[in-house]
């Protein structure tokens, strides 16, 4: 059975659509640059969107329990999570989120990333494709739509450290 590309992307968001979430990512600065994770799906022709790992809080849990259980879920990695930075409302037609950004710091400093995976989903339904380290100005070159807004106007690495809450 073959699916068209709206037909697949609509498939992968599925388990996300029509419900509010509140997301946790972190944002791990080294050399200069900030890790994020390529997700497939959001956009038309399977382009990927670059966004600091992270993901959904589950009842139960704190906020910071969340983001340590999530960067090691998808990049294996064990971190200590810092000061809060990035407030972000998320929406469109049929993904709403309230997205929370803190700081994070490997535990371990000779650690490197490897891509996980997300358990709500299938191996082979997998929405996250890759991670890499991306400079500002590497950043600031890309596509507008590939990378998350909380991104889009940083110029140094320090500016990730600047608060940021960005509402529609």
């Amino acid at each position: 059975m073959t699916h068209s590309t709206a037909d697949f992307s609509d498939s992968l968001l599925q388990a996300y659509t029509g419900q509010v979430r509140v997301r946790v990512g972190g944002l791990l600065v080294q050399n200069g640059a900030i890790l994020l994770a390529a997700h497939r799906g959001l956009l038309p022709a399977n382009v990927p969107f670059w966004s600091p790992p992270g993901g959904g809080w589950e009842f139960g849990e704190t906020i910071r329990a969340c983001l340590r259980r999530e960067f090691q879920e998808e990049t294996g990695m064990s971190v200590e999570v810092g000061r809060f930075l990035h407030l972000h409302e998320f929406m469109n037609k049929d993904l709403q989120a309230l997205e929370l950004f803190f700081e994070v710091k490997p535990l371990d400093s000779t650690a490197v990333p490897r891509l996980g995976s997300d358990p709500e989903h299938p191996h082979e339904g997998q929405i996250l494709t890759k991670l890499a380290y991306f400079t500002p100005r590497q950043l600031v070159s890309m596509p507008v739509a590939q990378v998350h807004p909380v991104l889009r106007l940083i110029l140094s690495p320090d500016d990730v450290y600047i608060p940021l809450q960005l509402f529609k």
